[in-house]
């Protein structure tokens, strides 16, 4: 084990995935999605051996004991959970390969727990991150903007914000596109 990195915990690891992705989650209750997640990364749910299919069935299993509406379950409950998608993994299994079904239950379950164990911090494995293009400096680039799109920036590039959205009349007096304006004042003064 490196320095200053301390030992996983199979608790420790299912407060880390139930908080994943909810601030207001203390980690006491994890979701069906979170739960999956966590399957996922650890690589329980395989997609061929143990389904995510398997995994909801058990889920909603265990979510059966308890108080309707509930939608999350406990630490307490994991260990049921695991059992409950062990024992059907074992039994279609156990057919097959002709060995006892409760050894490959407690087989697949140790299993479960130590790659569960193993498994890192929750992550975003997967998402999509934002793509540095020309096309995208070229739409956003505003000194190449023409017409009533142009007004809304300044010279330097920044937004004019509701002055260059909207029409404001103008208090001076005059109608508008009125190529004379503030030169009465000069003809009406000046020498004749």
């Amino acid at each position: 084990m490196a320095e200053g990195q301390e030992k996983q915990t199979l608790h420790g690891n299912f407060i880390a995935y139930a908080k994943f992705g909810d601030h207001k989650s203390t980690g006491k209750t994890i979701t069906s999605k979170n739960f999956d997640k966590w399957l996922k990364e650890s690589k329980v749910q395989d997609g061929k051996r143990i389904k995510s299919t398997d995994t909801d069935i058990a889920f909603t299993k265990v979510l059966g004991k308890k108080p309707k509406g509930t939608k999350a379950i406990e630490f307490k409950d994991l260990e049921i959970c695991l059992e409950e998608i062990a024992g059907h993994i074992s039994k279609t299994e156990a057919k097959k390969k002709d060995v006892p079904e409760e050894d490959l239950k407690k087989d697949l379950m140790e299993e479960m727990k130590t790659k569960l164990i193993d498994c890192k911090q929750p992550g975003l494995k997967g998402t999509t991150s934002a793509q540095k293009s020309n096309v995208v400096d070229r739409l956003t680039d505003t000194s190449k903007y023409t017409g009533s799109h142009k007004e809304r920036f300044d010279e330097s590039g920044k937004g004019r914000g509701i002055e260059g959205r909207a029409n404001r009349p103008s208090d001076g007096g005059y109608v508008t596109g009125y190529k004379n304006k503030d030169t009465f004042e000069k003809k009406a003064t000046s020498p004749r």
